[in-house]
């Protein structure tokens, strides 16, 4: 007999089927707001060497699992092991962020697209890992970062404010900066279907830098090449799950859920609940919570939570934050979200 298949109330709601009871995660969910994640990251070495390690990556992505009562875990890694694993020089100082040696015209063809899935094997066993060790009922999302968003890191050396550095090469120097975003959108391809094949349920893109364009460059550089990454991924695994996360889009969001063929939206936290009137019509959508009403707690947290799940009652709905949760955030706040959002 043929067992029946489990349920993953998440995925379902990926798929367009809403439930009826609401899916949570956290973006961030897996970091240093968690005593655990703090002890085991103090003795992993780098920030990198975390992410390349198997045995302890998938730990660290199933703690906040046996916290709290959430439907899925994320695959704890980074947007930046691409271009470390494209050959990069990629560092984490430890409170200056991701410092790159940036990319220039003539050192983009020096990135190794075809080497890149074997550097990034450990965080496929990786994800092995949290697929043997989450209930069958749990959804396991991969992710990556967006090209554009990646592409920003690699050409600035670091985060921006206005992503100035980026757009100002892409404008600039329009065929080194479509090279490096072809390599992207290859690597991206390759590496989510791995972690598609092996176990994921669903993969996210993270766009983390999409505000701060006009519509022209927004279509070129942030909708084109998802609407690509999706194409090529599902060509790859047919049917493959996928979220987009384009944060700071705004009027964009439409154009964007309707070109790059995503199964679900996810919404920042500066995205009015009315705006979801404008996506397309049964479109399921993710969020949006900001983190810093977390972070405070309290009335105006419960308020808001009933909010956003009143919002989005008429369409599939995940429950989220806008954007990742803050270090500083108490675990009684998680804990009073998280049943608040489900109405317990």
């Amino acid at each position: 007999m043929t067992p029946t298949p489990v349920l993953k109330p998440l995925l379902e709601t990926v798929l367009g089927r809403r439930q009826q009871r609401l899916p949570i995660w956290i973006m961030r969910q897996a970091g240093r707001y968690l005593p655990e994640y703090r002890e085991l990251r103090a003795k992993a070495g780098s920030f990198l060497d975390l992410c390349y390690n198997p045995e302890l990556a998938s730990e660290v992505t199933l703690q906040p699992l046996r916290r709290f009562d959430l439907d899925a875990a994320i695959l704890f890694s980074d947007i930046l092991v691409i271009p470390d694993a494209l050959g990069q020089d990629v560092r984490f100082e430890v409170g200056e962020g991701p410092q790159l040696e940036p990319v220039t015209a003539d050192s983009i063809g020096r990135l190794d697209p075809k080497g890149a899935l074997e550097k990034l094997s450990p965080i496929i066993e990786t994800v092995q890992r949290v697929r043997a060790g989450l209930a069958p009922e749990k959804t396991l999302i991969g992710f990556c970062g967006s090209p554009w968003t990646v592409a920003t890191y690699m050409i600035n050396g670091r985060g921006s404010a206005d992503q100035a550095a980026a757009r100002l090469f892409a404008l600039t120097q329009p065929a080194a900066f479509a090279q490096l975003i072809d390599i992207l959108v290859e690597a991206s391809i390759g590496y989510l279907a791995a972690q598609l094949q092996a176990g994921a349920d669903v993969v996210q893109l993270f766009e983390s830098w999409a505000l701060n364009l006009d519509e022209i460059a927004f279509s070129d550089w942030v909708i084109e090449p998802n609407r690509r990454i999706v194409e090529g991924l599902r060509k790859l695994v047919p049917g493959a799950p996928v979220i987009g996360f384009p944060r700071g889009a705004a009027g964009n969001l439409p154009a964007y859920a309707e070109t790059t063929g995503v199964n679900l939206l996810g919404l920042d936290y500066a995205t009015p609940l009315e705006f979801a009137r404008e996506l397309p019509s049964g479109l399921g959508v993710q969020g949006n919570l900001d983190p810093l009403r977390l972070l405070a707690g309290g009335e105006q947290m419960d308020v808001r939570v009933r909010q956003i799940v009143t919002g989005f009652r008429d369409r599939p709905h995940i429950f989220n934050l806008g954007h990742g949760i803050l270090p500083e955030t108490p675990i009684a706040h998680v804990e009073r979200l998280i049943a608040v959002a489900r109405g317990t």
